[in-house]
């Protein structure tokens, strides 16, 4: 049994990394956004009611597009958690000025985090990504990880420029940079 799952691992790995996407790279958008709508009740004078996020995306990689999609449909009409509804705007890279009315970017794998976090400290809102290089870059306030566990990493500086605080029980539950 153990070797049949060995092999059949080395199958659907294999099969990712032919179709362009590797196990560690692709995350899964939809347990990661549920993560992300959680973690507005952590900020201190955080936000209530409905919060638009604006799921910043490239059009031309197949994986943003993937993962903005996969958040889309988590998202649904609204996740509610915590006294916030999170609802979804999709937003072009390309037209980050779109984004108007969001309380928050949400930066799909693969868009140009300089560009986007730019804009997020501009403007002093939360941005957050699945892919933890935009938190290493300081482009990111957050980044969130849902497989193969949860995972949540703050970048103190970029936090501390938009006027972003966290609650003391929060900052226990993850890890800063």
């Amino acid at each position: 049994m153990y070797r049949w799952r060995s092999v059949g691992g080395a199958c659907v790995a294999a099969a990712a990394m032919l179709a362009g996407f590797s196990p560690v790279q692709a995350g899964d958008g939809a347990r990661e956004i549920q993560v992300a709508t959680r973690t507005l009740s952590f900020l201190d004078g955080g936000p209530t009611g409905k919060v638009v996020f604006a799921i910043v995306f490239d059009p031309s990689k197949p994986a943003s597009v993937a993962e903005k999609d996969q958040v889309m449909a988590a998202l649904g009409s609204g996740m509610a958690a915590s006294g916030v509804t999170v609802v979804g705007k999709p937003v072009d890279i390309s037209a980050l000025s779109s984004a108007g009315d969001a309380g928050a970017l949400y930066l799909t794998r693969g868009v140009n985090y300089a560009a986007a976090g730019a804009y997020a400290k501009s403007k002093k809102m939360l941005s957050i990504s699945s892919d933890m290089a935009c938190v290493q870059s300081g482009a990111c306030v957050m980044s969130v990880a849902a497989t193969p566990k949860v995972e949540i990493v703050v970048n103190s500086a970029t936090a501390a420029a938009i006027g972003a605080r966290f609650k003391a029980a929060f900052k226990m539950m993850i890890r800063e940079i």
